[in-house]
């Protein structure tokens, strides 16, 4: 049976960890452990970050950086990191507004009878993406995760 490529695990390895570092970020930023924030998106580090970043470190570290798969792998990297601080953060924050305006509705219909609201228990999504400092800090760990499964590569063979 063949094993999985090492840039593939590499890649899973740097997303693990980096949703498994958003519990102790969560802690520092304030004071509450909470497991739930490995099963999380959005915070810090971007997963999405760590994993692009992580395979096209390896592949440049393996292949060159001139390698085709290299290029592929920068070139996906750098669409999802834009993608994950970019659209995704604002559609986060669009959510907040939404679900911000749901709580003022009451106040903001005052006297009009004719104005009806849908009550829903189910609040948006708000943490969709990130910012820009949370997709270097995947993009950072990433390239470490990278480098480091790299160099173990050497002491494989």
């Amino acid at each position: 049976m063949k094993k999985m490529h090492k840039g593939i695990l590499t890649s899973v390895l740097s997303i693990g960890i980096a949703q498994g570092m958003k519990i102790l970020t969560h802690k520092s930023k304030t004071g509450v452990w909470d497991v739930k924030q490995a099963l999380t998106s959005g915070g810090m580090p971007s997963s999405h970050s760590a994993g692009v970043s992580a395979l096209a470190t390896y592949l440049a570290a393996n292949k060159g950086i001139n390698h085709t798969e290299t290029a592929l792998a920068t070139i996906f990297g750098i669409i999802v990191m834009f993608d994950a601080q970019g659209i995704r953060r604002h559609t986060g924050e669009i959510a907040q507004l939404v679900n911000d305006l749901r709580g003022n509705l009451d106040d903001l219909s005052g006297d009009f009878p004719s104005f009806q609201v849908v009550d829903s228990d189910k609040e948006l999504e708000e943490m969709l993406g990130h910012q820009p400092l949370e997709v270097l800090g995947g993009a950072v760990l990433g390239v470490v995760i990278g480098l480091i499964s790299a160099k173990c590569e050497d002491v494989d063979t």
